[in-house]
């Protein structure tokens, strides 16, 4: 009986989560990560990591009402820390909240990312804005300003006590300016769309290929993450960066012996999307032919 008990109040939380993830108001509940390490979930998750000095943000939730809910949530925790702001991708949910944030929080993002930022960002307001009243609601005259520091490769944050927060470029992946957070000593990973929890990967625009997605999951692997928090899938533990990696290489190399067949990119996504499926029967997959088709394109 306790045994049932459990399993249907992880059913009940796996549900809950996976609810909350697809909401774009998010909530002011928060669940632990790890020692230093909070998160809202929602659309998207959000990293509070709490040092004894300051305080740090990763992602905002889409546009500024979501943007003061996170600021307001990291403020429970510490209310006289600094405040720091990080972005792991230029897209609506992860940065355009930023507005919401109170005057004096330090953004910092890396270089590539705003550089996508500046090209692209307003386009990408447009575009969810466009999807439903909500978001058009929620994203209305949303004006992104610079952030106060950039950095090329690797910038690491003192947050007191102990915790530090490095804010790391590998490289592109779903995007080009795609950023990952390293919480020490948690040895805790707050990673974007790099690493995800059983979810097809993509990618976006003009962002990075199959080849640099693994590249940049090779120097991930290096970084020895005990607990892994993903933007849009469900927390868990290092275990998901392998699984990341193992997904890519598999489903790249399925699709180059298909390309060496001469199958064109839309017959091999029909056929890999039906192999995958019944391959990987805990993920929820939909379809790997855009994953296909980038991987054919490089």
């Amino acid at each position: 009986m306790k045994i049932i008990t459990y399993l249907l109040a992880l059913d009940l939380l796996t549900a809950a989560a996976s609810y909350a993830q697809n909401q774009p108001i998010l909530s002011e509940d928060t669940v632990r990560v790890s020692d230093h390490v909070w998160a809202i979930i929602g659309f998207p998750n959000i990293g509070i990591v709490v040092g004894a000095n300051a305080t740090m943000v990763v992602d905002t939730g889409l546009g500024p009402r979501n943007g003061a809910t996170a600021a307001k949530v990291a403020k429970k925790f510490a209310p006289n820390n600094k405040l720091y702001l990080t972005t792991t991708h230029f897209h609506p949910e992860h940065a355009a909240g930023e507005p919401g944030f109170p005057p004096g929080t330090i953004l910092i993002r890396d270089q590539a990312q705003q550089d996508e930022m500046n090209k692209h960002g307003e386009e990408m307001i447009n575009l969810f804005a466009s999807r439903n009243d909500q978001q058009k609601e929620l994203l209305a005259n949303v004006k992104l300003r610079p952030p106060d520091e950039t950095f090329d490769k690797e910038r690491t944050l003192d947050l007191g006590g102990g915790v530090t927060a490095r804010l790391l470029w590998f490289g592109g992946a779903h995007t080009k300016g795609d950023e990952l957070t390293f919480v020490e000593p948690d040895k805790t990973l707050i990673s974007g769309d790099v690493v995800q929890n059983k979810v097809v990967p993509n990618i976006y625009g003009e962002g990075g290929t199959p080849s640099s997605w693994i590249a940049v999951l090779d120097q991930v692997e290096k970084l020895g993450a005990l607990h892994v928090l993903p933007d849009h899938s469900a927390i868990g533990n290092g275990s998901l960066v392998a699984q990341e990696k193992a997904f890519i290489v598999d489903l790249q190399t399925r699709a180059l012996d298909l390309k060496r067949q001469g199958v064109n990119a839309d017959e091999a996504g029909k056929r890999l999307t039906a192999e995958f499926k019944a391959k990987y029967a805990d993920w929820p997959i939909n379809s790997v032919t855009n994953f296909v088709k980038s991987i054919y394109a490089e």
